[in-house]
């Protein structure tokens, strides 16, 4: 399946414009196959292109055709420790249900609940089905709360046959008496409980409202993390005119996002130790995948893409990123990763404020031409 064209000029505008310290190679077209292979959280992956978290990583039959298509691994769906525990204690409530009506019934009139089907149950099953049919790392996604939730829960996905579990570390810090210190303690308390207990590598998908990102990335993976995820894309709620309700309101992402992620891949590359790093959020084209790898990302996570174009558009992206580098005469996914990260380009200061600063005085000039 070939790529829509476009994408290739896009990239190349791009790069035209990064200056004189971007690495375009000039070399020959290799001989052999190109290697695309990456390797993501200590794991092999044929391909950097994974399928993140999203209603079509939790169906299996959906799996089958994302790994078909070229996935180099897919995260499944969150698994929501307020759901579990929500559910449990309805299941609590109603095993006791009626049994101060007689005496005879101690426990109330319904059977044992030991073995219900609480929602883990049925994650656990995806992933046990998801690892015995397709042939790519099956990484679970874990959305907990406590110290206690995300370590049990993270060690059944891991004896389910999770190769590695992804905490969705999701929390507006909106306690005014909860400093930012503090949050950051407690998040690495938290990854250090999972890491030391799971079993399977971890990744920490994270978002950006952190008042020091280039710190604290290292403290986590000195905390244990294997890897860090780049950004959660946050829902964020929106207000109903009509019903003055506060409700969700769901927008699938553009190429246009890609620029944080992108930013952050470049400025934590290398300074992470061996932790691997993952771009997600707006990777929709061939061009966004290499433009993240050449950052400084082991892979490039996609959702929204896959939701609007379905699971045959990893085959999109795989033929696409195959094209370029034999075009440039890239042998292998290692010979470009991080080519143009902070650290290897001549200007660092591109990826910090000297880019706002360049973009705003461009903009302004083709505007009063």
């Amino acid at each position: 399946m070939n790529p829509d064209p476009t994408w290739q000029d896009e990239l190349d505008v791009e790069e035209a414009m990064a200056g004189p310290g971007r690495v375009i190679p000039s070399g020959p077209v290799p001989d052999g196959p190109t290697d695309l292979s990456t390797t993501y959280l200590g794991l092999t992956l044929r391909t950097p292109v994974v399928a993140s978290s999203s209603p079509l990583t939790g169906d299996l039959g959906s799996l089958k055709a994302i790994a078909a298509a070229g996935a180099g691994a897919v995260v499944l769906p969150s698994l929501f420790e307020e759901q579990l525990r929500d559910e449990a204690a309805a299941l609590d409530a109603l095993d006791g249900l009626g049994g101060e009506a007689n005496p005879e019934a101690i426990s109330g009139y319904t059977a044992p609940l030991d073995d219900y089907n609480d929602g883990a149950t049925r994650y656990l099953a995806l992933i046990r089905d998801a690892a015995a049919a397709i042939d790519v790392p099956v990484i679970a996604s874990l959305n907990g709360v406590t110290e206690g939730g995300w370590t049990r829960y993270a060690r059944l996905m891991a004896d389910a046959g999770a190769s590695a579990v992804e905490l969705n570390v999701y929390r507006v810090a909106a306690d005014a008496q909860v400093s930012g210190r503090s949050v950051e303690d407690e998040t690495l308390r938290l990854i250090e409980a999972v890491a030391s207990s799971a079993g399977v590598p971890i990744a920490v998908k994270l978002s950006p409202y952190w008042s020091s990102l280039a710190h604290l990335a290292p403290r986590l993976v000195d905390a244990g993390a294997a890897g860090l995820v780049l950004f959660n894309r946050f829902y964020q709620p929106d207000i109903d005119l009509e019903t003055l309700r506060v409700g969700p309101h769901l927008v699938l992402s553009s190429s246009d996002e890609l620029r944080l992620p992108l930013r952050w891949c470049a400025i934590l590359h290398d300074r992470v130790g061996a932790a691997s790093l993952a771009a997600t959020s707006g990777v929709h084209t061939p061009a966004d995948v290499l433009k993240v790898l050449l950052a400084g990302a082991d892979v490039a996570m996609t959702t929204s893409a896959l939701l609007r174009h379905g699971p045959d558009h990893v085959e999109v992206l795989v033929d696409g990123l195959r094209d370029w580098m034999q075009d440039r005469g890239y042998a292998s996914v290692h010979e470009l990763s991080g080519s143009v990260s902070q650290r290897s380009v001549q200007d660092p200061a591109a990826f910090e404020r000297a880019n706002y600063l360049s973009t705003i005085t461009t903009y302004a000039s083709t505007f009063l031409r």
